[in-house]
């Protein structure tokens, strides 16, 4: 199954709904930042729900960033995402490894903990929209759900999973969000709720080869359902050697010049992917006299 995102609405357009396959997706990320098993699974959900998210953006201009800081063992986890469900991340403490938890899986709240989870929304404004919540369990898509119902007062429920393989690559991955519109009724309400409390979990339904719209039509059986349109979501890192000199001659005169006093190239590597851009000290003078 190939990654990719659809974007629809069912039972009258009462409920909208984004759903993900993100294997390819949480792979790259996965072989990028050498993540164990725990810290694929942490990360591998942030990434589904970025690349989710960042599609439910308005505008190709707007950047959405899910931020995670906590007590864990993991530190905390950046995700960045766009419109085009173009997606980047990094995770604090890649390596961790954690005990199963009492149900014999990766222990994502475990590892997670106490903390607070960010969502930052860059439309184009002076200042970002950030929007904040406590993390409730941990495990990302309660949390996420837990963030629309506190700070945007929408009725959510976000379904997130990454299954890792025996050789620890990523088997299967991806999510979905489904929102219920101000008119939707109390019948679908209380129908929704039953039929989400009997869903079984995301990674079992990838597991029997279930693609993101044989999971919508199953969710919405016997309701109307329109898929209005599908993209393919990418782990994408946009940096580049002149973006890292432009960050390096941003800084003050005075830093550049106990740079070049020291008579060594520097070396800046990107959070995001791990390349590494080298510049020497000619190349530091040439940003002073620039």
């Amino acid at each position: 199954m190939n990654d990719i995102l659809i974007r629809g609405m069912a039972a009258d357009n009462q409920v909208r709904f984004f759903a993900a396959y993100t294997k390819e997706l949480v792979e790259t990320a996965r072989s990028i930042h050498n993540t164990s098993p725990v810290a694929t699974a942490a990360f591998g959900r942030l990434l589904s729900a970025g690349a989710i998210m960042g599609s439910m953006c308005k505008n190709d201009s707007d950047v959405l960033t899910l931020q995670i800081q906590c007590s864990g063992p993991i530190g905390g986890l950046t995700v960045t995402a766009n419109a085009k469900a173009d997606v980047k991340g990094y995770v604090n403490h890649p390596n961790i490894e954690l005990p199963p938890n009492e149900k014999g899986k990766l222990d994502v709240g475990k590892a997670l903990d106490l903390g607070v989870l960010s969502v930052i929304k860059d439309i184009g404004m002076k200042e970002p929209y950030v929007g904040q919540s406590n993390l409730v369990t941990g495990e990302i898509a309660e949390d996420l759900t837990y963030y629309f119902a506190t700070s945007e007062q929408i009725p959510t429920s976000v379904a997130l999973g990454v299954l890792v393989d025996k050789d620890l690559s990523v088997r299967h991955a991806g999510g979905f969000i489904i929102q219920l519109m101000p008119f939707a009724t109390e019948e679908l309400i209380s129908d929704l709720e039953i039929r989400l409390k009997d869903f079984s979990s995301i990674t079992s339904q990838m597991e029997q080869g279930m693609t993101p719209e044989d999971m919508m039509r199953q969710l919405f059986n016997g309701y109307n359902l329109e898929i209005t349109d599908s993209i393919i979501p990418h782990y994408h890192c946009d940096c580049s050697r002149e973006r890292s000199y432009r960050a390096i001659a941003s800084i003050s005169r005075n830093d550049i010049e106990e740079m070049i006093a020291d008579n060594e190239p520097i070396e800046v590597a990107c959070h995001f992917c791990n390349k590494k851009y080298h510049f020497s000290v000619d190349d530091l003078k040439n940003m002073l006299d620039n």
